[in-house]
């Protein structure tokens, strides 16, 4: 299971997150209050290197333009929030992510998605995204769920991290407002997290981490 850390917005929370042994960055392109201009984006990218994978966040833009900015700004993934269809993102012909919420719809559709991974969250708040709530993960005890291709959104923080690798044990978790302190990317919660994802890789299945 590896750690994906969405809403960045500055160089210095970047580089926490390489430090602390984070995956994959998340970089907002639509609406939120997090959300960053091309440049910002750009800055970052360039600052981080190949250290960490980057992932740009889209709601239902035009396939010219995401792409556009996944060229201009050197990215890895795109994540597709928005209603976008398969045909769409097989027309980006780049490496996707779809996120879904958890009652968007059934679990069979959600990974039928022509996508690298299918990431499913809570029922969404003000902007699509999740509402920093966890839902019921025995939701996703379901024999279509890919769990190589799942990445858990919604509510997951230093104190549930654990929880999540044995109810779900996804590829990937996705925190946002769980390492933040008043809306702001906060470090000490950054490395936080992943002091205790060591511990799930140490007392779990996976031990390559312990050496």
């Amino acid at each position: 299971m590896k750690i994906k850390i969405c809403g960045i917005q500055s160089v210095e929370a970047a580089r926490w997150a390489v430090e602390a042994g984070v995956d994959m960055i998340g970089l907002m392109f639509a609406d939120s209050r997090r959300k960053i201009s091309v440049a910002e984006a750009r800055e970052i990218v360039r600052a981080v290197g190949r250290d960490i994978d980057c992932t740009g966040v889209f709601v239902n833009e035009p396939v010219d333009e995401v792409r556009r900015i996944y060229e201009s700004v050197g990215l890895d993934f795109v994540q597709l929030h928005g209603d976008e269809s398969r045909d769409y993102a097989e027309a980006l012909d780049i490496p996707v992510i779809k996120a879904f919420s958890i009652r968007q719809t059934d679990i069979r559709e959600m990974f039928r998605y022509s996508a690298d991974y299918i990431l499913i969250d809570s029922p969404p708040g003000r902007y699509r995204g999740g509402t920093g709530h966890a839902f019921d993960w025995s939701a996703l005890d379901h024999p279509d769920v890919d769990q190589n291709r799942l990445i858990l959104a919604g509510g997951i923080n230093s104190g549930n991290i654990r929880q999540a690798y044995e109810s779900v044990s996804p590829a990937y978790v996705d925190i946002s407002s769980g390492v933040e302190t008043d809306g702001v990317k906060d470090r000490k919660k950054i490395f936080e997290l992943t002091e205790q994802m060591k511990g799930v890789h140490i007392n779990g299945t996976d031990l390559h981490s312990a050496e």
